[in-house]
């Protein structure tokens, strides 16, 4: 295993790896110009709205400061994991860079649920709000650095596969809708005399809200481990289909310990003709075919052997598949193997997490094998669809 781990693509071309150093430094120098634009962002906005009395545009301007303390965030939680492997962590501490979303997420919350209590606040109690065309210029301006802003910070997220540099960008476009909004109820005061302050910070507080649980469940299932994005996976099965020896491809598995480093393991289906020796070379072939394409580390390649000369375990084998696949919820059968010395039939089966009770469907179907075929002993396995 290369000793930083390698940055597995986002992508399924031919571009290349991105390299981990230069990850973290485009990811460190995006996160600055955001700190720096939404510092000053939110000191011309507290000054105006202090100046103004204005309840939504302070919000506004606090909303820039947790934007800001969470590219800290990012920067800390990216340094982090960009520390080599040691003793304690053999595979890196990329996963710092989950626990750093969650810090943010869990800031952005504290300054969602404040804001909420300060905008009740003052519907319950309003107060005169002074407006002046220097509010209207500098919450104009906001709007337009944080619609610049949000498309160049998600832009990298994306390049980089950073969560935290898209949650960013995805925010800082958000944050540009807002302060339009609050632009709006300052217009509609200055030329109708109808605050809608107060309705406006409710909205803004809200949406803050509605941000940190967002951002906070997509981290936890990082964490927790979350399905991969089918398209990686299907571009995987997709690079090991194109080995000649290779029949089938199922139990793809990859673990995530960071957006650095992706590791895996797979089932096969070869020939069972093949000897120890091939089966060998194939295993390196397919491992740095999966690298070299996708950047992701196949340390574990199972082997289903398929006897397509004996006619008769063929036929077998389509007759039990479809026994089980005519059943609603039963969506795939895989491993399929016959002892015929012991009579015994080994498989995998997965169902469809749709289904109300699998455990009930699993066993309904094993019943109806052993019934149908009561000459032979069946061990199946309940797969699981990843």
């Amino acid at each position: 295993m290369p000793e930083n781990g390698n940055a597995r693509r986002r992508d399924t071309g031919n571009s290349g790896r991105i390299d981990v150093a230069g990850r973290q430094k485009i990811i460190v120098r995006t996160s600055i110009i955001g700190i720096a634009a939404n510092l000053i962002l939110a000191g011309f906005k507290a000054t105006v709205g202090l100046l103004a009395n204005s309840i939504a545009v302070i919000l506004d301007s606090v909303n820039n400061l947790t934007d800001a303390l969470s590219s800290v965030i990012t920067i800390v939680g990216t340094v982090l994991a960009g520390r080599k492997p040691d003793k304690k962590h053999p595979l890196g501490h990329g996963r710092s860079e989950y626990l750093s979303a969650m810090l943010i997420a869990v800031i952005i919350l504290y300054a969602g649920f404040t804001s909420l209590y300060e905008s009740i606040k003052k519907l319950t109690d309003p107060e005169p709000v002074d407006y002046s065309y220097v509010t209207l210029i500098v919450v104009a301006a906001a709007v337009v650095v944080k619609l610049v802003l949000g498309r160049y910070v998600k832009s990298k997220g994306e390049e980089t596969g950073s969560d935290s540099l898209k949650e960013s960008g995805s925010d800082a476009l958000f944050d540009a809708i807002l302060s339009a909004a609050v632009l709006a109820s300052a217009v509609v005061y200055m030329v109708f005399n109808v605050s809608l302050e107060a309705f406006v910070s409710i909205i803004i507080s809200v949406f803050i809200i509605k941000s940190g649980v967002e951002m906070l469940k997509d981290t936890l299932d990082d964490i927790l481990g979350k399905r991969m994005d089918p398209e990686l996976v299907s571009s995987i099965k997709e690079t090991i289909r194109e080995n000649e020896n290779v029949k089938g491809v199922y139990d793809l598995i990859l673990h995530s310990y960071g957006p650095n480093l992706l590791i895996g393991s797979v089932h096969v289906e070869v020939d069972s003709s093949m000897t120890c020796r091939q089966i060998d070379l194939m295993e390196r072939r397919l491992a740095d075919a999966v690298f070299a394409r996708h950047g992701i580390l196949l340390t574990g390649i199972g082997i289903y052997s398929v006897n397509a000369q004996d006619t008769g375990d063929m036929e077998l084998k389509k007759s039990i598949s479809g026994i089980v696949l005519s059943h609603d919820g039963a969506i795939q059968v895989h491993g399929y193997y016959l002892d015929k010395e012991n009579m015994s039939v080994y498989m995998d089966i997965i169902i469809d997490y749709d289904v109300e009770d699998r455990q009930e469907l699993f066993d309904h179907i094993r019943s109806e094998l052993n019934d149908t075929y009561p000459e032979y002993t069946f061990y199946l396995v309940q797969d699981i669809d990843v």
